[in-house]
């Protein structure tokens, strides 16, 4: 009997010293140098502060050097790409942080009051690392990233399907803009899903939400089943229905703005409870 093909094949490219790909950090590597330029397009690199989440064998590194920035911060947690890495394209704007870029705080980032990000995204890793953004403020005004076509959709969605918890979120912090739509064949190894280039800038004025984080919890609950109706949805809580319209508990979160959500708020923020 023949032996399946792994599903997961370790690189052989000629540069990396036989380094296997590790599924658990969702490898995938950026073969294609248009789209490494597209992704610099959107950005001004040169005497700028720049970090990178995951390197991988650095293809993108190494494309960003050649920029001249100011300075460069790699947060790789995988330490043997990251030591290929390190000595491959060795720079003195070049600084390798051994790390899970999920538990770096913003004191490492301090040097500097602004850095712009870029990185090609771990599929599994797409929101927490999104959220870690967030949580950095004006530190992160603007980056690109690579992620799942069908999570870069999701981003910019106003309305009807996708539209949903993340949109609202990542659009009131953020705002986005599509770039070039990736094929898989523009990675080793071929992931199964189209990918996406997407740009970010973070919005100067972002209005307060009264009880925030509860808000958010509320919308989630808004979402929890995106084809019924509020009614269905917010019976989940102790928030008392009469106090809404029969109209308005007909409709679909799919169907309401934020400001809609705003306004729905400041009726519930008073009850709700989980």
């Amino acid at each position: 009997m023949k032996s399946k093909k792994p599903k997961y094949p370790s690189p052989k490219y000629p540069s990396s010293g036989g380094i296997p790909l590790q599924k658990k950090y969702g490898q995938y590597f950026l073969r294609d140098a248009q789209i490494t330029t597209n992704m610099l397009d959107a950005v001004v690199i040169k005497d700028a502060s720049v970090f990178e989440i995951g390197c991988g064998d650095g293809f993108l590194t190494k494309s960003i050097l050649a920029q001249k920035p100011k300075r460069l911060f790699v947060f790789e947690i995988d330490p043997s790409w990251a030591t290929h890495v390190s000595n491959t394209y060795a720079n003195a704007r070049l600084t390798m942080h051994v790390t899970d870029f999920l538990q770096v705080q913003p004191e490492m980032l301090s040097a500097t009051s602004e850095w712009i990000v870029l990185s090609n995204l771990p599929y599994h890793m797409t929101f927490p690392i999104l959220h870690k953004i967030k949580e950095f403020g004006d530190l992160v005004p603007s980056g690109v990233f690579m992620m799942q076509e069908e999570v870069a959709q999701k981003l910019i969605q106003s309305r009807g399907k996708g539209y949903g918890y993340v949109a609202l979120f990542f659009q009131h912090y953020f705002d986005w803009k599509l770039l070039s739509k990736v094929a898989p064949s523009c990675f080793y190894p071929e992931p199964k899903v189209f990918s996406r280039l997407i740009s970010f800038t973070r919005k100067k004025a972002v209005s307060e939400i009264p009880q925030e984080k509860e808000f958010w919890e509320f919308i989630r609950f808004c979402f929890a089943y995106p084809r019924r109706t509020l009614r269905n949805n917010l019976a989940q809580t102790h928030v008392p229905l009469e106090t809404f319209s029969e109209a308005v508990l007909d409709l679909r979160s799919q169907q309401m703005s934020m400001a809609d959500f705003l306004k729905l708020w400041e009726v519930v923020r008073l009850h709700f409870t989980r």
